[in-house]
């Protein structure tokens, strides 16, 4: 199947809108020790969302085409997990993206701006996102910036990139790649295979078992 640029990044905002809160396949392990939201793409035509950043800088963001939050700590010591989806169209696009998410010895942060967390959690459930995350006490007058201490991302291939790079290359262990058409096939997120592979994004996921 073929997009082109524009139109398939407006597949992939609406197939992603239709994700649960919880990345699919990560299971309770995860969910017992925070909680998932997602950040992007957002339910309505807002253009407040989360977004990623370094330290000191006010203009640089990463803005992921998926991007949901697992929140945990405390209210004086939070952090995040995040779990990231690119759609990449081209293999320089590809480079760009894995550059944004390669292991860099400087610190991320994750913005969650003061409307994103007022609003509500989703269509369904009116609950105010802040309540949601388990770390703030009150409704926040400022946004929240927590440290990310784990990130794992998944990035979505054209069909003979994907060939190509599953052929010769090895993905960082924070990587994972399937090809363009199963993320924007209709409910991907039910796929077996696709939940499998995100599965093992999860971060029990190098233990025995459970704790």
């Amino acid at each position: 199947m073929r997009h082109g640029l524009h139109s398939l990044d407006s597949l992939v905002r609406a197939r992603l809108r239709k994700w649960p809160q919880r990345p699919p396949g990560l299971g309770q392990a995860d969910a017992s020790r925070g909680r998932w939201l997602r950040g992007r793409p957002s339910d309505d035509s807002s253009d407040c969302f989360p977004f990623l950043k370094f330290p000191g800088s006010n203009r640089l963001r990463t803005l992921p085409d998926g991007l949901w939050l697992h929140f945990g700590g405390s209210a004086t010591e939070p952090y995040v997990d995040i779990f990231a989806i690119e759609a990449c169209g081209s293999l320089p696009n590809l480079l760009d993206k894995r550059f944004r998410f390669a292991p860099s010895t400087q610190s991320l942060l994750a913005v969650s701006p003061v409307p994103w967390l007022l609003g509500p959690t989703d269509a369904d459930d009116p609950t105010p996102r802040w309540l949601r995350t388990g770390v703030l006490r009150e409704a926040p007058a400022l946004p929240l910036v927590a440290p990310v201490r784990d990130i794992r991302v998944m990035y979505a291939l054209r069909p003979g990139q994907y060939r190509s790079f599953a052929e010769t290359q090895v993905p960082l262990p924070h990587e994972y790649f399937v090809p363009m058409d199963a993320l924007v096939a209709e409910n991907a997120c039910q796929d077996p295979a696709l939940r499998a592979l995100m599965a093992r994004a999860s971060t029990r996921s190098g233990f025995l078992g459970p704790a």
